[in-house]
């Protein structure tokens, strides 16, 4: 009987433990549970922090609208209104369906050959490092999801091609302008994106841009001068006489006002390449710098105007502030908050003189796109070998001056030519610029039959 008890005591005791084995196993590891709530946590703060800067970089549209149009006519106001608007769908559909495989799938140094086509291609995001199997491996160094990969990439991509709409503004086709912008952000810009950030032959040899110095902005720039060299300047810019006869801006309200849009944006813009979290070391870092170089590049242009102009010229005032952010976009991560006082100071200084050097060259660019850019953006990549240092946040090797001028060559010669061609095939094709009467009259009634502000308008009773 005893012998009985015992064994109905052993079988309460020990079936149990097998039935509820598994559960007793969860319990019992409850640091690989806290480890996996811990990496749920971070992709899923890292993927906020993506998608809400890349959200800044979208609003950053409302800005170069506003800029661009406050520094344009009042009867070209719808015009450039609507480039700016349409700009972003149509670099949507383009990136998405092209533009972003071009740029990060895997194939070449030179051009990528997988997963082009629709965010296709095999992605296990968001795996990092060896643990990712895809053709988009040079993004796999973020952990977050590849949608929101490709969203802040896409705002990226469209911001080039707004930047070209300033330089062309006040004379061009409204198709002819939709068209060029189109294949910029699925073939031109990807291409030369895939170079650096894609892994390609630049990335190889050590040239660095953080944010896009280079590989947004003076890729936008260089395809803005091009367009405004095959256009020509607007009616009226330079006299017969050799003198320049500037054509004032409608609304500085506006230009104000967009520009501290833009100032605002770039804290999404360069902080939120990081592409992670992390410790939030690097972007505070990356926030202060650029923050450091906008205001330092509003100051030295308004002190340079004031020499050269005699006056604090607003519109000066305005780009200088821009030119400290795109100077800053490359080296924000990698230089002091010193040296960022340094470079936005420059940035200012250079974004006037070479307003001005264009105005000399008779090449018309009616918001400065091309000095605040391209002139600016060549400038900040150069400071990244001349002010970088090796125990930066961003932990990367600084890049020498001569593969950092070899990178903007290289991406400056190709998008140049490319876009000259492409600029002049369109002129032949079917024409980029409106007819003077349109000109004169203003693009808003020529291109679009409608005004910004027609109970401004003078009208003749009958």
């Amino acid at each position: 009987m005893k012998q009985y008890f015992k064994s109905i005591a052993f079988l309460l005791l020990v079936v149990p433990m097998f039935l509820f084995a598994d559960e007793a196993a969860t319990v019992a590891n409850p640091a690989e549970e806290t480890a996996k709530a811990i990496q749920t946590l971070t992709v899923g703060l890292d993927t906020l922090w993506v998608l809400v800067a890349g959200m800044l970089v979208f609003f950053m549209n409302a800005g170069f609208a506003l800029v661009e149009s406050g520094f344009a006519q009042s009867k070209n106001t719808v015009n450039i209104l609507a480039k700016n608007f349409i700009v972003f769908a149509a670099a949507t559909f383009s990136y998405w369906a092209i533009g972003w495989g071009l740029m990060f799938g895997d194939g070449t140094p030179y051009f990528a050959s997988e997963g082009i086509f629709f965010l296709s291609g095999l992605d296990n995001s968001p795996a990092l490092g060896d643990d990712y199997k895809g053709v988009y491996s040079s993004m796999n160094w973020t952990g977050v999801p590849l949608l929101a990969k490709f969203f802040f990439q896409l705002v990226f991509a469209a911001t080039a091609a707004t930047i070209v709409s300033g330089a062309v503004a006040e004379r061009i086709k409204f198709h002819s302008f939709l068209i060029f912008s189109f294949i910029l952000v699925a073939v031109m810009y990807p291409f030369t994106g895939h170079w650096v950030w894609g892994g390609g032959w630049l990335a190889s040899l050590g040239f660095h841009d953080f944010a896009g110095s280079t590989v947004v902005h003076s890729v936008g720039g260089w395809a803005a001068l091009a367009g405004a060299i095959v256009l020509g300047a607007r009616k009226g810019k330079f006299l017969p006489d050799g003198r320049i006869k500037p054509i004032l801006g409608h609304n500085m309200t506006s230009a104000a006002l967009g520009t501290l849009i833009l100032w605002l944006g770039w804290f999404g813009f360069n902080p939120g390449s990081t592409m992670g979290v992390g410790d939030g070391s690097v972007m505070a870092h990356v926030i202060v710098t650029t923050n450091i170089s906008a205001a330092l590049g509003a100051l030295a242009s308004t002190v340079t105007a004031w020499i050269i102009l005699k006056k604090p010229d607003l519109g000066m005032i305005l780009n200088g502030t821009l030119a400290g952010l795109v100077g800053i976009t490359a080296p924000c991560a990698i230089v002091s908050p010193t040296s960022a006082a340094i470079i936005g100071a420059v940035s200012g200084v250079l974004v006037v003189l070479s307003v001005l050097f264009f105005d000399k060259m008779k090449i018309d660019d009616p918001v400065g796109a091309t000095s605040v850019h391209l002139v600016c953006g060549i400038w900040g990549t150069l400071a990244v070998a001349i002010f970088g240092y090796e125990g930066s946040p961003a932990g990367v090797d600084v890049p020498s001056i001569l593969t950092q001028l070899y990178g903007i060559l290289a991406i400056g010669g190709f998008t140049f030519v490319v876009s000259f061609i492409l600029w002049f095939v369109l002129k032949l094709a079917g024409g980029i610029r409106v007819s003077e009467e349109e000109e004169m009259s203003g693009l808003d009634l020529g291109e679009h039959g409608a005004e910004a502000y027609p109970d401004f308008n003078i009208r003749v009773r009958g």
